[in-house]
């Protein structure tokens, strides 16, 4: 399982049919709110468990984490994490000691792509979200919980592209240069 927090913003405007390559909003632009959108992405299915919050502090994070593992009660479950910080406050922290089959492993700081909830996010914002013109945020909750119920109709598993040898070269050229950049910044 892999889960993030991703904040979405309603609007009700639409973008300028000439602008582009940089993208630009109407002058009548008006943002109506955000939510908060906590996914949780089943790698062994594709199928997607997902909440809209208000905001995304850690008692909304541990309601949400506590939800979307329910249904896997008794099994292993591994969690993939970014780093917010609500992810590891004495609550949660607290409440994984009395979960004991359920293991968070937390991706590097700049190596996101490595979670698959992020090729997700990148899908229903293109797909879903951009460009969408939401008269509110419930609108816009509406629409992101629409396309979770589609997703889920049709969920397949994401199948990786690149071998483990190609992903693990990548990730040591990223190590190195984040050294050379460290060791420059020192100096």
């Amino acid at each position: 399982m892999e889960a993030r927090t991703c904040p979405m913003a309603a609007a009700a405007s639409t973008s300028c049919p000439w602008a582009s390559p940089t993208e630009k909003r109407t002058h009548d632009y008006v943002r109506h709110g955000t939510t908060n959108l906590l996914p949780a992405l089943n790698v062994a299915t594709g199928e997607v468990f997902g909440e809209c919050k208000p905001n995304r502090n850690s008692a909304t994070f541990l309601a949400f984490l506590k939800k979307a593992v329910k249904p896997h009660a008794g099994k292993e479950i591994h969690i993939v994490l970014d780093n917010l910080s609500t992810h590891t406050t004495p609550d949660v922290k607290a409440w994984l000691a009395k979960n004991p089959d359920v293991h968070f492993h937390f991706t590097p700081v700049g190596s996101s792509w490595l979670n698959q909830i992020e090729t997700w996010f990148g899908i229903i914002t293109r797909q879903s979200i951009r460009r969408g013109t939401f008269s509110s945020v419930h609108v816009l909750i509406k629409q992101i919980r629409d396309y979770i119920d589609s997703w889920n109709a049709n969920s397949k598993p994401f199948t990786w592209t690149a071998t483990a040898d190609e992903i693990l070269a990548k990730v040591r050229l990223v190590a190195t240069s984040v050294r050379k950049l460290v060791n420059n910044n020192a100096n």
